[in-house]
């Protein structure tokens, strides 16, 4: 897998899974709508880890630097 996600998409997606984390955990969004969106939480942490979204591979999308070779 190659890096696809750049710093600042990281930091969004951390900061989204975040806030989805506290409004689920405090009841504000909760039944189906909570668990999609806790999943989705947890799909952004993990993908944030790894620097890679698959999505962003089947769309040829790329948010990390290009890395210059000398």
């Amino acid at each position: 897998m190659k890096k696809n996600m750049g710093n600042t998409d990281k930091t969004i997606r951390i900061i989204v899974a975040i806030v989805i984390g506290v409004l689920f955990f405090t009841n504000i969004i909760s039944g189906t709508l909570g668990i999609v969106l806790l999943t989705a939480a947890v799909i952004f942490v993990i993908t944030s880890l790894v620097n890679f979204c698959p999505l962003y591979t089947i769309f040829g999308v790329r948010t990390c630097p290009i890395d210059k070779k000398d």
